[in-house]
């Protein structure tokens, strides 16, 4: 496992995203840290190694992703995975046959799916809730409730759980609180600080930032949870190449400059967007009209640059995707470039209708990934697209 050092707890955000884990090479004096792109390493006698014996259980490359990723949560130990659902995999293997997890019913389609089709037939239990109100996650636990798993904000409609609330309920009934922190990322919201446990990453989005890569992470506080996790981690291999972990690390240290833009770009498209004709509803909780603004002024720093705009049906939500020219169609989120995507056919389109439809996740609902480009350019984008659904 990879234990974050002291030291990189010690120094402000943006230092700890460029230098948290990272030393120059000590053969060359190089600054950025080397793609060990090796899958086993010599030792010198027998039973004797440098602390690297086989790739799949360590690699220098992601010991250095992890313990940046982990400086910046605020944990203790860090973890890399090959996917941000292969961290939630992992996650969830921290628990046993007849355990209970409560999770709210607004997740990232990936992670409903791979809780109802996978680990719900290997024995654990769910239960979906609205995780705005934390009486009913109270309401839900039973005796075989282990874990809380949420996501804040939602994805993709933008909800909001109180942390600090759910960290005291969490510590008082003895569960583990998970936050699937991706979209605000550690730049805006720090859910260790608030009282979760454990925090997981789909790295592939902001902390990559450049769209090259796929990975995932966790981080968390409690040593027993990380002696877990490590096994989890190298008994189940999900590991990512060495390559990935040092794309990954590229783009973490340019993290705080690029959050700074989505953020702002995201704010004045949102408000813009909420004076459109052709808009129903927006959902971006930097807006002062959505109902849990107070609540994200207190627990984030930022709004960051994703937002969903509801447009009233099918057609128009097609007319629109297909129309942006900067905006491009596409999965994923997070990157330089500027998404656009459908989230009730693409991202959600395993979650079963009905829970869809109590969320209001609808078929007109369009989810936008605002980009670092010229905010005027992306709105002259938005509104030409707009302008041809205005009829349908």
């Amino acid at each position: 496992m990879t234990r974050v050092k002291q030291e990189d707890l010690d120094t402000g955000f943006a230092t700890r995203a460029v230098h948290a884990g990272q030393q120059p090479d000590e053969l060359t004096g190089a600054i950025m840290t080397p793609v060990y792109q090796t899958s086993t390493y010599v030792q010198p006698k027998l039973g004797e190694h440098k602390g690297f014996e086989y790739a799949r259980t360590r690699n220098p490359t992601r010991d250095a992703l992890e313990q940046n990723l982990a400086a910046l949560e605020g944990a203790t130990h860090g973890f890399a995975f090959a996917s941000g659902l292969a961290a939630t995999d992992a996650v969830l293997k921290l628990l046993s046959a007849g355990d209970h997890v409560i999770c709210g019913e607004n997740v990232y389609g990936g992670t409903h799916r791979i809780m109802t089709h996978i680990f719900d037939r290997l024995g654990l239990e769910f239960t979906f809730v609205d995780t705005r109100d934390l009486d009913r996650v109270a309401a839900a636990v039973r005796p075989a409730t282990k874990m809380i798993f949420i996501e804040t904000p939602t994805n993709p409609m933008m909800h909001l759980t109180n942390l600090a609330a759910a960290g005291d309920l969490a510590r008082d009934r003895g569960l583990i609180l998970v936050v699937d922190n991706t979209f605000a990322t550690p730049c805006f919201q720090q859910p260790i600080a608030l009282g979760a446990q454990v925090v997981v990453h789909s790295t592939t989005k902001y902390i990559n930032g450049h769209s090259d890569m796929v990975g995932g992470a966790v981080l968390t506080v409690r040593d027993d949870l990380a002696e877990q996790l490590g096994f989890i981690q190298n008994s189940a291999g999900a590991v990512p190449g060495p390559l990935d972990c040092w794309l990954a690390l590229r783009g973490v240290k340019t993290l705080p400059v690029r959050m700074s833009q989505h953020d702002k770009s995201g704010r004045a498209i949102a408000a813009w967007l909420v004076d459109h004709p052709t808009v129903e509803h927006v959902y971006y909780p930097g807006l002062p009209s959505h109902d849990q603004h107070e609540l994200a002024c207190r627990q984030m720093s930022g709004f960051g640059g994703m937002i969903s705009m509801e447009l009233g049906s099918l057609e128009r939500a097609r007319l629109v995707v297909e129309s942006t020219r900067i905006f491009a169609l596409a999965e994923s989120l997070g990157g330089v470039e500027s998404l656009i995507g459908h989230p009730a056919s693409m991202t959600h389109a395993s979650v079963p209708q009905e829970l869809r439809d109590a969320m209001h996740l609808t078929d007109g609902l369009v989810r936008l990934s605002v980009g670092i480009e010229d905010v005027d350019d992306l709105m002259r984008d938005l509104d030409q697209a707009l302008q041809r659904a205005a009829g349908a």
